[in-house]
């Protein structure tokens, strides 16, 4: 995946937090998602949609992109503008409460929001695992906490993220967490590469949210952070 082919897409309205691009982007080129064009994905939690439109351009298939916070109707005026109306489907539902159809999706992928959500034992198999088809993929790239320092996030975070800090966990953590199961072939997690370009990216961006994140970048972000990669391969029938 070329960065360059979506970096004018890429500007301080649509990311929200940093690059999302960057992070799909390690995920892809690790775990490549060779597609049908009439194969279905999901992308949980996209946000304003920018990393819906480059797995659309990347593997040709059709995207759901499901967002809680950003409403179907505006993702659905950017994909027009973007061109792709046509292959992407904007929906604005909580993901505890999805409403698409068993084993729908031949893949799903999940940039900075999966920890928002599914940070609990058996989320992924009572809710994710469902909509997906046999011999899937799941990827997913969130923000999380060095593997050293598990168990320690709301001693180490909590300045910068207060409440939310129990939401950062380590790799080790969010392997446990997706668990196994007859249909799970193998899950893999890891600490991912792009964490200091796509932060870079972000704190560039000089948004409010961006100058206070740059405000504990040096001091907490970095020495006890990153972005935590995980890939899951369904069995086939």
């Amino acid at each position: 995946m070329n960065m360059e082919d979506y970096r004018e897409y890429v500007s301080t309205e649509t990311m929200m937090g940093p690059n999302s691009v960057r992070i799909l982007a390690e995920l892809l080129d690790k775990y490549p998602l060779r597609l049908a064009s009439d194969d279905l994905i999901l992308d949980l939690g996209c946000g304003t949609g920018l990393t819906s439109l480059c797995i659309a351009k990347e593997t040709g298939a059709r995207v759901f992109a499901n967002d809680l916070w950003i409403s179907a109707e505006d993702n659905g005026t950017r994909f027009a503008e973007w061109g792709v109306k046509d292959r992407i489907t904007p929906v604005c539902e909580d993901a505890n409460h999805l409403h698409f159809e068993e084993r729908q999706f031949r893949a799903l992928v999940s940039i900075d929001s999966y920890h928002y959500f599914a940070g609990s034992k058996g989320f992924f198999q009572e809710k994710i695992l469902p909509f997906m088809r046999d011999d899937g993929v799941v990827l997913i790239g969130i923000p999380g906490l060095k593997d050293p320092y598990t168990g320690r996030a709301e001693e180490l975070l909590s300045d910068w993220l207060g409440d939310d800090a129990y939401m950062f966990k380590s790799p080790k953590r969010w392997k446990e967490l997706i668990g196994g199961g007859e249909r799970i072939e193998s899950v893999k997690t890891w600490e991912m590469d792009c964490f200091g370009a796509a932060w870079a990216d972000w704190l560039a961006a000089n948004t409010p949210y961006a100058l206070g994140d740059k405000e504990y970048f040096e001091t907490t972000i970095k020495p006890y952070t990153c972005f935590v990669g995980i890939y899951v391969k369904l069995k086939k029938a």
